[in-house]
């Protein structure tokens, strides 16, 4: 921590500190709580960040930092009182979060913090002056929700007398774990996890815990349910229903220890993304392993679990993606659901019908302690399929219903969530288009049932199916051949995965095949593991995955078709299973591998994800 004498003193120590280090620069007046300071100045997520009398820069934001700071420099000029700052010229995010009493060593201030959407130039120290220059050059800087935290540059005695109550008047720490749980969750999670978890995210945290280091935890703790599961005894269902409980406390403790502490970072964002849907599914395979045991197979049961699962998220993805920045974004279906959050019990019944995660696992952990595996697997498919008529049909009422004009952002998006390989692109290249309002979904949904239905009622084995793979693949090429900007275009995405994921389920358990099924479970994985990724990297603002990986796996229309190729290629015979399993793998390790090598690499963004309530 270096003290500038003015202005100009603060540039020439800002410009000697390496370029690739996180600078900040606070008035020596500052007073506010410490967590006011931690937020403002050690948050990893945004190049600049800025509250009441302090800034902070990361490598990527000091080269328009030095700019702003010679230009406000020459316009306050040197020795004057809003050119006195403090310049921390060489603070990790740790080292600045790191003070230990309730407030800063500086003078005392009765100003209230700020609102996060409050003007720059409310702000007249120099560190405001710089933000405000900052969003002028268009760098833009984050100012954080500090609600009661105090954090202000006093202007005169009865400020100062008037922060001395602020202070002392508010606990940070105590805001501090607040704001650790996250703000919406579910019933569950609220008020059955989140009052004690809060607790062990601080413990892990004094004790220098990552969260990264939690998730992994989390995931072991699962996959140790999920071996207990495997072994088909009550004993050990009774001991899988209590891990996968300690497993979910851990999965809430890593995202609260990272909004603790402030440790956000990609690889973190990766493990959060992907993690949780690892344990769930693993868990899910534990259980159709100890029903074998028992005698009572029901790997078509578990398939069909994560199947509905995953096509529910696409869902919520989807019709996120395209609308999240649409214009003119008005629904009446919309309007009446923000009423209903104003009346408290509604809120709560709407979380609870969605099936959320902290109530499906709940469940989850619950049946397999109590019952069988069937049961907890019809309890899930029953849940799971009322949670997705809910919200598919609010979705399309919302959709219906709203004046929107579709981004080209928007359509970028679905087009990416839809996941065409070369065979649907090269239709789409020669196609002239579907028009209509609805014609687009029509036709994905309509390729979707002839794929589906050809599975399910011609006979296991005919060519017949994989001439209807060959329809799909037509319609799915008709159905991107134009821009997805219709009001229902959002429903390709989540047709598309119900199809392949469909489809690969209803062949592997129409084959007679031994272990066909298992099989299909670990493809199913695979393709739904690099769907998620795709999601999370567009959610991260880097785009979908790389092109060549999309061809190179073939698409979703293209393993439909291979699937249903080899379905009548190998019919009756172990080789279906042995495609089967080697498909899984071929996918498994070039998606894993691509995206481990992005989610490492410096392109990636350092978010943290708040999740779905699903």
């Amino acid at each position: 921590m270096l003290t500038a004498a003015d202005a100009g003193d603060a540039a020439a120590l800002l410009a000697a500190v390496p370029a690739g280090r996180r600078v900040a620069l606070v008035d020596p007046r500052f007073v506010g709580h410490v967590h006011a300071l931690r937020l403002g100045l050690t948050d990893p997520r945004f190049p600049a960040a800025a509250l009441p009398g302090a800034l902070t820069a990361q490598a990527e934001a000091r080269p328009a930092l030095v700019r702003a700071l010679q230009r406000t420099t020459a316009a306050v000029g040197a020795g004057a009182p809003t050119a006195e700052p403090e310049a921390g010229a060489e603070t990790a995010p740790q080292t600045a979060a790191e003070p230990t009493t309730g407030q800063t060593a500086g003078q005392a201030t009765g100003q209230t913090a700020a609102p996060a959407a409050a003007p720059a130039p409310e702000d007249p120290t120099l560190p405001g002056r710089i933000a405000a220059a900052l969003e002028a050059e268009g760098t833009p800087v984050h100012r954080p929700a500090l609600g009661s935290l105090v954090a202000a540059v006093p202007a005169d005695a009865e400020q100062e007398a008037a922060a001395v109550a602020g202070l002392t008047s508010v606990d940070d720490e105590a805001v501090r774990l607040r704001s650790a749980v996250k703000a919406h969750d579910g019933f569950f999670t609220t008020f059955c996890i989140s009052p004690y978890s809060r607790y062990i995210a601080r413990w892990c945290a004094r004790r220098g815990l990552t969260p990264n280091q939690v998730t992994t935890a989390s995931l072991v703790t699962a996959l140790v349910a999920a071996g207990a599961a495997a072994t088909g005894t009550r004993g050990g269902y009774v001991a899988a229903g209590i891990l996968l409980l300690v497993s979910f406390v851990l999965d809430c403790t890593d995202g609260q220890l990272a909004r603790y502490s402030l440790q956000y970072s990609t690889m973190g964002a990766w493990l959060d993304a992907t993690f949780d849907r690892a344990k769930e599914y693993a868990f899910y395979a534990g259980l159709a392993i100890g029903a074998v045991r028992g005698g009572d197979d029901v790997w078509t049961l578990a398939l069909g679990a994560m199947v509905l699962q995953a096509c529910r998220h696409v869902v919520d993805f989807s019709f996120n993606e395209a609308n999240h920045d649409a214009v003119a974004n008005t629904s009446p279906t919309a309007a009446l659901s923000n009423k209903l959050d104003s009346v408290g019990w509604t809120v709560w019944a709407r979380r609870m019908i969605v099936l959320p995660i902290g109530e499906r696992w709940a469940m989850i952990a619950v049946l397999t302690a109590l019952t069988t595996p069937r049961i907890v697997f019809y309890a899930l498919l029953v849940g799971c399929s009322l949670a997705a008529c809910y919200t598919t049909a609010g979705r399309l009422l919302r959709s219906l219903t709203r004046k929107a004009r579709r981004t080209d952002r928007a359509a970028q998006a679905l087009a990416d969530l839809a996941d065409s390989g070369p065979l649907a692109q090269a239709v789409a290249a020669v196609a002239p288009g579907l028009r209509g309002a609805f014609t687009v979904p029509a036709a994905a949904l309509l390729g979707a049932l002839v794929m589906i239905g050809s599975a399910l009622f011609l006979p296991y084995g005919s060519w017949l199916t994989v001439a209807a793979a060959g329809v799909y693949v037509l319609l799915s090429g008709l159905a991107v051949a134009r821009p997805l900007k219709g009001a229902l275009d959002w429903l390709v995405p989540p047709v598309f995965r119900a199809a392949e994921y469909v489809t690969i389920l209803v062949l592997a358990a129409r084959s007679d095949v031994p272990h066909a099924v298992p099989a299909a479970f670990g493809l199913v994985s695979a393709v739904a593991y690099h769907h998620y990724d795709t999601v999370y990297r567009i959610r991260g603002g880097t785009g979908a995955p790389p092109g060549w990986l999309v061809r190179t796996i073939g698409g979703h229309e293209g393993r439909t078709a291979l699937v249903a190729v080899l379905a009548a290629v190998l019919t009756h015979a172990s080789g279906f299973t042995t495609a089967l399993t080697a498909l899984a793998v071929a996918v498994a390790l070039v998606v894993l591998v691509e995206s481990i090598r992005f989610w490492v690499s410096s392109s990636a963004p350092a978010v943290h994800d708040e999740g779905e309530l699903a």
